[in-house]
């Protein structure tokens, strides 16, 4: 009997969905059967099979194993990179002074 699912928000679980269709569509792209990403990513034919379906429960460094094997993990870095992270760069923008000021020197 397979595992039920970790609760996970709505939209985390809609954006595995897609990512595991992603994964799912660029391993047929490389017409690579699922026993052999497997076999790359050190993991089982059956979770690359829940990485597809977009379980939440699998474990990040098994999805980023499986991508390494389709030669996916180079963009990996850049998921929490502070340059691309719009909200807490607008929320520093908003706690610039108003205005700067030099110290007075003795």
């Amino acid at each position: 009997m397979p595992k039920p699912s970790a609760p996970a928000p709505v939209a985390i679980r809609a954006a595995l969905k897609q990512l595991g269709a992603d994964v799912s569509e660029a391993r047929r792209r490389r017409r690579l059967t699922m026993e052999v990403v497997a076999n790359r990513a050190l993991t089982t034919r059956q979770t690359v099979a829940r990485i597809e379906r977009g379980d939440p429960v699998v474990a990040m460094g098994t999805w980023a194993s499986v991508l390494f094997a389709l030669r996916l993990a180079n963009r990996l870095g850049d998921l929490a990179a502070p340059a691309s992270d719009r909200e807490g760069l607008a929320i520093e923008a908003e706690r610039l002074p108003k205005r700067v000021r030099m110290p007075k020197t003795i």
